[in-house]
C-alpha cells in the first residue's frame, strides 16, 4: 500500500481485520462527479479496471450497457497482483503496457496526490487532461454514466428510474454486506466466528434470492437496472472461485434453478457476456498466496453457461 506516497510493502489480500477475525473493507477515497459542460471531457475520461474485479465488472457492464464504449476507453490492469498492486502486463485480455506511461496503477494514485495513503484500487475513472483521478467507487461511477454521462449516450435504458430508486437502494443493501462482501468476509476470515458468521448470511442470502427469482424476472421491478449488475459479478465468479477458494461450499449457484436461470437470461446479455473474463478470475482469484499458496489454477469446473462467454473461458 502507499504511505504519504510511497510505496510501503507488499500487497496483502485482508485490508483490516477487527478483534473478533472479521474482515473489513477499505472506503474508496475519490468521489468526484463530473461538471454540467460535458463537452469539455470529450477525450478526456479513461477507465481502469481488471476483469478479475467483480466492483470493476460493473462499471464494464454498465458502459457496455450504456453505449459508452467509444466515448469512454478502458485500460486493463493483468489479473495477477503483484507485490506492488495492480501492474500491466502481458496476460491476454490486458492493456499493452507499451501502450501506457505507466507500469503500474498506485502511480495513478501518486500523481493524483503526491502524498496520497491507502490502498491503490479498481475500478477508477481518469482525467487524462487535468492528470487526476475522478472517482475510484464502482457505486460512483454507475452513477457517472448514467446520469452525469446521459446526454452522451442518451440510452433508453435507465439504471436507476427515480420511480424504483428506494427498492433499488435496498436492494443493493440487503445483497452487499450479506453477499458481495459476504463472500470476501467468508474468504478473508481470520477466525472460525467470523468465517462461520459471513458464510450463513452468504447462504441465507442466496435462499431468499431464490425464491425472489422463481418469481420476478429481475432484481427490482420489471426492467434492468443496476441492481442486476451489483448482483451478477458475484453470481458469475461464485462456482468458478467464491465456492472453492472462499470455502463457501455449501452449495453452488447451479444447484439453484431459479438463479441458475437468472444468471442465464443476464448472459444472453452481450454487455454481461463481453464482460466476463473467465480465464482472468480464475487467474487472478487463484494468485492470492495467503489462499493458495502453490498458485495452481483448477481446470474447472466447466458451467453450462460457458458457451454464452466469445472469449476467455
Amino acid at each position: 500500500m502507499l504511505v504519504n506516497g510511497h510505496w510501503q510493502k507488499r500487497w496483502e489480500p485482508v485490508q483490516q481485520q477487527d478483534a473478533d477475525g472479521r474482515f473489513i473493507r477499505q472506503n474508496s477515497t475519490f468521489s468526484g462527479r463530473l461538471e454540467a459542460d460535458l463537452d469539455a471531457y470529450v477525450g478526456r475520461l479513461t477507465l481502469y479496471v481488471g476483469y478479475i474485479c467483480p466492483w470493476a465488472t460493473r462499471t464494464l457492464i454498465a458502459r457496455s450497457l450504456l453505449g459508452l464504449e467509444s466515448q469512454v476507453p478502458v485500460r486493463v490492469v493483468d489479473p495477477v497482483l503483484t507485490d506492488y498492486g495492480w501492474r500491466f502486463g502481458d496476460f491476454p485480455g490486458s492493456t499493452d503496457p507499451q501502450l501506457e506511461d505507466i507500469q503500474y496503477l498506485h502511480q495513478l494514485y501518486t500523481r493524483t496526490d503526491p502524498h496520497y495513503s491507502g490502498r491503490a484500487t479498481i475500478p477508477l475513472l481518469w482525467d487524462r487532461q487535468r492528470q487526476r483521478i475522478i472517482n475510484n467507487e464502482s457505486a460512483d461511477i454507475l452513477k457517472i454514466f448514467n446520469e452525469d454521462l446521459r446526454p452522451w449516450h442518451q440510452s433508453e435504458l435507465d439504471l436507476m428510474p427515480k420511480a424504483l430508486e428506494p427498492d433499488i437502494d435496498a436492494f443493493n443493501a440487503r445483497i452487499y454486506h450479506r453477499f458481495n462482501n459476504g463472500v470476501y468476509r467468508a474468504g478473508f476470515a481470520s477466525s472460525q466466528q467470523a468465517y462461520e458468521e459471513a458464510f450463513t448470511e452468504v447462504f441465507e442470502t442466496l435462499n431468499w434470492l431464490e425464491t425472489h427469482f422463481s418469481q420476478h424476472p429481475y432484481a427490482v421491478g420489471e426492467q434492468l437496472t443496476e441492481s442486476d449488475i451489483r448482483l451478477f459479478v458475484t453470481l458469475s465468479r461464485f462456482d468458478v472461485a467464491y465456492h472453492g477458494l472462499f470455502k463457501t461450499n455449501l452449495r453452488r449457484i447451479q444447484d439453484y434453478p431459479a438463479l441458475s436461470a437468472y444468471l442465464e437470461r443476464l448472459l444472453a446479455i452481450e454487455a454481461f457476456a463481453d464482460n466476463t473474463r473467465i480465464d482472468h478470475i480464475k487467474a487472478g482469484y487463484y494468485s492470492v498466496q495467503a489462499l493458495n499458496p502453490t498458485g495452481i489454477v483448477p481446470l474447472g469446473p466447466h458451467l453450462p453457461w460457458f458457451s454464452y462467454l466469445k472469449e476467455g473461458v
